[in-house]
């Protein structure tokens, strides 16, 4: 099995060291990830400016781009053979509920979808982790059984696994995405010229997580899976939107 590997963290991130060197014993592995930091991306593309890519010394390729840039020009152009699975992580921070519109692992999942293959977005519930090798080795875990039971090229599954030691994990939940309340305000700040500058506040806290929700499930010391879908139509607001639409004057 071939997998693709990328991040948003960037290439240098050992979440990513700790899942390439996870899944080496299971997959021939190829990663290629940003040059630096780009948290935060969502699925945004570089469509200004030229991409480049370069190997370095710990055998990854690094991409000044977006994650999103890195899975695209890794599947459509850089790869001699297109691998058989996209996965991005392990992100060092969760991504459940809200944070998956704007998260540059789920994106770099998603792009892998969008060209066809299977996906996974990994991600651990600290942004200092002391155990991304639980993260990574339930990554090794969830690969083994996508081998023996592939899923459909359509599937984006988004992981999310507490920061405890890998014996200590309750087990596996499929979950549903939890909800937020909304973001706390930014924090306004000064430059040393005094000029006002901002920075984007923490996000909100849980409003929904409950059980079935992912918050709730890596609360509970399990590992979150939850299954996603690109298309983002509210399906049950077609028919009223329709009837809404018919009595316009």
């Amino acid at each position: 099995m071939k997998i693709l590997l990328s991040n948003d963290d960037g290439y240098n991130a050992p979440g990513l060291k700790a899942l390439a060197d996870a899944l080496r014993n299971v997959a021939d592995i190829t990663v290629v990830a940003p040059d630096r930091n780009r948290s935060g991306a969502s699925n945004s593309l570089t469509l200004e400016y030229p991409i480049r890519a370069q190997e370095t010394d710990n055998g990854f390729i690094s991409v000044d781009g977006t994650p999103t840039d890195c899975v695209h020009l890794a599947i459509t152009g850089l790869l001699k053979e297109e691998p058989d699975m996209v996965i991005a992580g392990v992100n060092a921070g969760p991504n459940m509920g809200d944070d998956v519109l704007y998260s540059g692992t789920v994106a770099g999942a998603t792009e892998g979808r969008f060209l066809g293959l299977p996906a996974m977005a990994i991600s651990i519930n600290s942004h200092q982790p002391d155990h991304f090798e639980t993260a990574a080795r339930v990554a090794a875990v969830l690969v083994g059984e996508l081998q023996r039971r592939p899923l459909a090229t359509d599937a984006i599954i988004n992981v999310n696994v507490p920061d405890i030691p890998f014996d200590q994990l309750q087990g596996y939940r499929v979950t549903r995405l939890g909800h937020r309340h909304k973001a706390e305000p930014v924090v306004k700040s000064t430059d040393p010229r005094g000029r006002p500058i901002y920075w984007v506040g923490p996000a909100g806290a849980e409003q929904d997580a409950g059980p079935g929700t992912d918050f709730h499930a890596v609360r509970e010391g399990y590992v979150s899976i939850t299954p996603l879908q690109v298309d983002l139509t509210r399906h049950s607001a077609l028919a009223p939107l329709g009837e809404w639409l018919d009595g316009m004057q």
